[in-house]
């Protein structure tokens, strides 16, 4: 019950003691950061004299014109993008409302009265009661920004300003890796189709023949019934799969901002594109080069000056007035000497108390500050983690395509042989079936796992912030 009153004593006397004063308001103290940064990444590979760091048109690195005309598009005319572009515009107006209060506000009056007084009543302006009043002046107010709360203000707009530049970056960084990877998905798609064709041909090819065998006595129903199955499982295979290659695309024109009715991709196969190698640099390198940390580290600096604006909110406010102007009972004399006037004044406005307003304004300062602080920490451990899972995953799935390549040359083999004996006569249907089945699963694979590796490179430079910039050159890059 005793803590209000405490808390009382301590407002009165902190603005009491303010009054004495002169000096600025010292800086909030600012939050130990107490990163973790490792010397180099656990599954960076060691020696690779071809990598590079990431060139800023990443993707030319695929080595797909169709591709790389895409996410041109995208820069050019995605939505998202120019959403964030509009949140610039917006930050850097209220970069010009914070930085009014550090000027002084001057505005102009001009008035003209005709007044009759009430009869009988007395009047040194005639016997008739009526008269004119006809005014001309300027007024201006200035308040000094003695403890700092305005400029603190204004820093934690300009580093706001700062975060929906880098957010513009973040925006970009997401659609290109998003049409990337889209596009990606499109080729593995269509590379499906043409390995479930080609397994539809070489089904038929073997259900002809089970029909041949059939029809002289050599072979069952039940043979015949197996490989008529398994032609309309590859057939019922392809619809789906003409799904994604559609909804993909459709999704594509969205990014470029086309109508998916007047938007078309040729796409290819997946086997023609490139697979750039580029090095993850150092993991302190990181933090200068992924945008989300940069606006993150941003947002903790708008935070830092918001605590100081509200420490200041504390201290007496000085106001500075003045107005000038000419005054007169007729328009012809308002400029004569005798009718200009002025006044001069100051005031100071000292917080007493105010319902503890300004305390949990502070407290809330601080604790935005403490919030954006485990942001940052989080987002610059998120983005070493995003590195260290996209360069294990790229090399794994370089592994297993090279790997699934020599499963698929072996059940390819293998089908080729059981064909020529069922030819023959020699070797039954069901081996005939495994073999085939073997084949078709293990093609299939292997387009996922092209697929999964692209994706892997793709997701490698959005985790490394896409293209390099020189770190001295970062910020403006933003601009």
């Amino acid at each position: 019950m005793l803590r209000k009153p405490a808390r009382l004593l301590r407002v009165a006397a902190f603005g009491g003691l303010s009054l004495g004063l002169s000096g600025c308001i010292p800086g909030a103290e600012k939050p130990e950061l107490s990163l973790e940064v490792p010397a180099s990444y656990r599954a960076a590979a060691k020696g690779d004299a071809d990598a590079a760091v990431p060139a800023l048109a990443w993707w030319r690195g695929f080595r797909s014109p169709e591709l790389t005309g895409l996410m041109e598009s995208a820069q050019l005319y995605n939505l998202d993008i120019a959403a964030a572009i509009a949140q610039i515009v917006q930050a850097d107006a209220q970069v010009g409302v914070s930085g009014a209060a550090l000027l002084p506000s001057v505005s102009g009056s001009a008035n003209a009265e005709r007044e009759k007084l009430a009869t009988g009543s007395s009047s040194s302006l005639g016997s008739s009661g009526t008269f004119s009043q006809y005014s001309l002046g300027l007024s201006a107010s200035y308040i000094v920004d003695f403890w700092g709360k305005n400029r603190a203000t204004l820093a934690a707009s300009e580093e706001s300003a700062t975060v929906s530049r880098y957010n513009r970056e973040v925006v970009a960084l997401t659609t290109m890796a998003t049409v990337a990877n889209t596009y990606f998905q499109v080729l593995a798609a269509q590379d499906q189709i043409k390995v479930t064709r080609r397994n539809l041909a070489a089904a038929e090819r073997i259900l002809a023949l089970i029909k041949s065998q059939f029809a002289g006595g050599t072979a069952s129903q039940l043979d015949l019934s197996q490989q008529e199955a398994l032609v309309a499982t590859q057939r019922a295979a392809i619809p789906p799969l003409e799904v994604t290659v559609g909804q993909n695309i459709a999704s594509l024109a969205v990014l470029v901002a086309r109508a998916p009715a007047n938007f078309t991709v040729r796409g290819g196969s997946t086997t023609q594109i490139a697979v750039p190698r580029v090095t993850p640099g150092m993991p302190s390198e990181l933090l200068y080069q992924r945008p989300d940390v940069r606006q993150a580290e941003a947002q903790l600096a708008s935070s830092n000056f918001s605590v100081d604006a509200a420490r200041a909110a504390f201290f007496p406010q000085i106001q500075l007035t003045g107005t000038t102007g000419f005054q007169s009972v007729a328009l012809a004399s308002l400029f004569a000497p005798g009718g200009w006037y002025y006044t001069l004044a100051a005031g100071l406005t000292q917080p007493l108390f105010d319902g503890f307003l300004l305390e949990s304004q502070l407290k809330l300062a601080k604790g935005q500050q403490l919030q954006f602080l485990q942001a940052y920490r989080k987002a610059v451990l998120s983005a070493f983690a995003d590195v260290e899972k996209a360069l294990i995953a790229l090399q794994k799935y370089t592994l297993q395509e090279r790997l699934q390549s020599d499963v698929v040359a072996s059940s390819r083999k293998a089908f080729e042989v059981s064909e020529t004996q069922l030819r023959g006569g020699t070797v039954n249907l069901i081996t005939v079936l495994q073999t085939q089945q073997t084949l078709f699963t293990a093609e299939l694979n292997l387009v996922t796992v092209r697929l999964n590796k692209l994706l892997a490179a793709s997701s490698l430079f959005q985790a490394l912030g896409g293209g390099w910039t020189p770190a001295g050159t970062l910020a403006a890059a933003v601009q």
